[in-house]
């Protein structure tokens, strides 16, 4: 993978698990966090994708790295409003 292609893999992260906070009502998360946010958030949603057999698509295919958006994102909104279950109130 190119240094722009990882670049653009980053930059699709960071936006998916952005949406998917603001989705679960999260919001004033930082760049970094949104990065690890949408990552999480792609390996929640693809694994929830497949065990309810739903189709992957569509996704980003860097090289031989896809990036499933659509599951990232309903994944990212998934584990944060899990999150927000534990959280204290106000937060």
């Amino acid at each position: 993978m190119s240094f722009f292609g990882f670049l653009f893999l980053l930059i699709i992260a960071s936006i998916s698990g952005a949406l998917g906070a603001r989705i679960a009502g999260r919001r004033g998360m930082g760049c970094l966090a949104s990065i690890v946010l949408g990552f999480i958030g792609a390996l929640i949603g693809t694994f929830i994708a497949r065990q309810l057999q739903l189709p992957l698509f569509p996704w980003i295919q860097f090289g031989d790295h896809p990036f499933p958006v659509v599951w990232a994102v309903l994944g990212a909104a998934f584990f944060v409003a899990l999150l927000n279950l534990f959280s204290r109130p106000g937060r």
